[in-house]
């Protein structure tokens, strides 16, 4: 599996322009993943939101970058602190799976998941049991 700066990439565009609408909505990554939603999650899904530091895996290599994450309504947006007013970037995660890496993938670290579609693949890591948990 190859990881691609494809996804975190994609809302850059409108990001610079600062326009108050989000990249990547539900509507559109749906459509472009062939999938859907159902009412119930996606009630469930606007009325939550989850934040905290999560490292993530730097591609190809042994390095962590520390991120203040926001999980709302099926997307991951990544800013570099808790302060910033504008994401570096989001991943919309619908159709992606959540899975724990295996041996063979040499991630010898505690509390690191994997987030995979196709050949799009993500590891973060958290820095306590708690927020590996949430």
């Amino acid at each position: 599996d190859q990881e691609s700066e494809d996804d975190l990439s994609a809302s850059r565009t409108s990001l610079e322009r600062q326009s108050p609408h989000r990249g990547n909505t539900t509507v559109h990554v749906c459509w472009h993943r062939n999938t859907s939603v159902s009412m119930i999650d996606f009630s469930i899904a606007v009325e939550n939101q989850l934040s905290g530091n999560l490292l993530r895996k730097f591609k190809n290599s042994n390095g962590w970058q520390k991120l203040w994450v926001v999980f709302t309504n099926f997307c991951m947006f990544f800013y570099k602190s808790h302060q910033d007013n504008h994401p570096l970037a989001s991943l919309p995660l619908l159709g992606y799976s959540l899975t724990l890496p295996s041996e063979s993938e040499n991630i010898h670290k505690d509390y690191v998941f994997k987030l995979h579609f196709k050949s799009h693949v993500y590891y973060f890591r958290a820095e306590s049991e708690y927020t590996f948990e949430r």
